[in-house]
């Protein structure tokens, strides 16, 4: 059966008379009438009893006609679905980040996307850097946010979003306090917070510092950035950290100092090379693209570009 029949029918069902229900639908009533007849073949029984040229429903066109509501509510649906989808408001949206990302500016990305696609889903997984790139490999998140330090790509495509400079930071009264620039040599034998071994920015500090012979005495260790933060905070010890740890450092009893010689990585946003991104997703990347904009014109990130002119 074709859907204008089902239409005609259902209008005549609503409104008794096909000059009613062409006027509904735009259409003759002899186009009505041949619609509504075409139905009934289909159907194999009678919709109507005709008698002086007035058609009367029959019982079985009244439960038909139930049926018949039913789907044209479906119809309804799957059309109002698909203008959600056309403007982006339908769907969901996985993102794997790297646990500072989700912490801190990934946080405003979520909101302004909410804002804008209230009716999309957002899921964000906090996963380190080896993690975060199988599962774009993978094909179980749609965009991860990550940094290049040694890192096997697997199935991404990487795109570099900005060039971020190691920081150091220490309790605003730890002597280091007062320095502009910290030289690294200056952190010999200081007391430091770290994060974990397996971290790739971890593993570089510690590269750095057995190339100069450098000896540091490690108080603590921990997963994410914020604990390293709140330990500085506490006065532990001293810590390299990515820039975009700064965003946490709001409200504390912490500094931060550019080091010397620097360390250097960039931000990078990785899509699967072999499964194309939604519009959402699409949209959610755009809104990432803004903030790191804004973390520029915070003087965080380094912008590629003028990194490169140099």
């Amino acid at each position: 059966m074709k859907i204008k029949e089902i239409e005609a029918f259902d209008a005549f069902m609503k409104h008794g008379t096909t000059k009613a229900s062409a006027e509904t639908l735009g259409i003759s009533q002899s186009m009505v009438s041949r619609l509504l007849m075409g139905l009934e073949d289909e159907l194999g029984f009678a919709l109507f009893k005709r008698t002086r040229n007035q058609l009367l429903p029959t019982t079985e066109a009244f439960l038909y006609h139930a049926s018949v509501l039913r789907l044209m509510a479906s119809i309804r649906d799957t059309q109002k679905d698909a203008d959600a989808i056309s403007n982006n408001q339908l769907g969901s949206v996985v993102v794997a980040a790297q646990p500072i990302f989700c912490d801190t500016f990934l946080l405003d990305v979520i909101k302004r996307f909410k804002q804008n696609h209230p009716n999309v889903g957002v899921r964000v997984i906090d996963a380190g850097l080896q993690e975060l790139l199988k599962m774009i490999d993978n094909n179980t998140c749609d965009v991860a946010l990550g940094i290049t330090l040694e890192a096997n790509t697997y199935g991404a495509t990487v795109s570099s979003l900005a060039r971020c400079s190691a920081r150091c930071i220490m309790h605003r009264s730890h002597p280091l306090a007062k320095e502009d620039v910290v030289p690294i040599k200056n952190l010999q034998n200081q007391t430091f917070v770290e994060l974990m071994s397996d971290s790739p920015l971890r593993a570089r500090v510690d590269y750095l510092m057995q190339k100069i012979d450098m000896k540091r005495h490690i108080a603590a260790e921990m997963r994410h950035m914020r604990g390293v933060c709140a330990l500085v905070d506490r006065g532990l010890g001293v810590a390299l950290i990515d820039p975009i740890a700064e965003l946490l450092l709001q409200g504390t009893d912490v500094v931060s100092k550019p080091i010397e010689p620097t360390i250097e990585w960039e931000i990078a946003l990785l899509k699967s090379k072999n499964k194309p991104l939604s519009n959402v997703a699409t949209s959610f990347c755009e809104e990432i693209y803004a903030e790191i904009e804004s973390l520029h014109q915070m003087g965080i990130l380094t912008s590629l570009t003028i990194n490169n002119a140099n």
